[in-house]
């Protein structure tokens, strides 16, 4: 697969409103993780309550995987590689909303994993239509 078929999209406005939705999440969830000290250490509490390898790696990258991934999604150049890190971060994110069962880690959300499901399924689609409407990616397209 050459980068003229990884990048291609159409314009689709469906894709382009729900990659804008997720830039949004992720350009303030990244940032929250480090800048807001009660989700920091919900945040830190998730990664030990989990028992996530490398956590304390995790803790401090992860917040600016979502920023950068927030900014690729906003533009909208390389959607598709995009969700499909996305879905990987969502995964591990199901995975802890299943294991953790203390509800003041999750302080801002649902402890069932409701977000991340939505986040993956959007993702899902990102990943089969490219960024579709408004996107850097729809600009090289043929």
């Amino acid at each position: 697969m050459n980068l003229v078929t990884l990048r291609s999209t159409t314009d689709d406005k469906l894709a382009g409103g729900i990659r804008l939705m997720l830039a949004v999440i992720f350009l303030m969830t990244g940032p929250m993780k480090v800048l807001v000290p009660s989700l920091a250490e919900a945040w830190a509490g998730q990664l030990v309550a989990a028992q996530i390898p490398f956590a304390e790696l995790s803790r401090v990258t992860v917040p600016f995987v979502e920023l950068l991934l927030g900014i690729v999604l906003a533009v909208g150049i390389f959607v598709r590689p995009a969700a499909f890190f996305v879905i990987n971060i969502m995964l591990v994110a199901t995975y802890v909303h299943v294991v953790v069962d203390d509800p003041s880690l999750f302080p801002l959300q649902p402890e069932q994993p409701i977000i991340p499901i939505i986040v993956m399924i959007g993702s899902f689609y990102l990943l089969w239509r490219g960024g579709g409407a408004w996107s850097r990616d729809l600009k090289i397209t043929p």
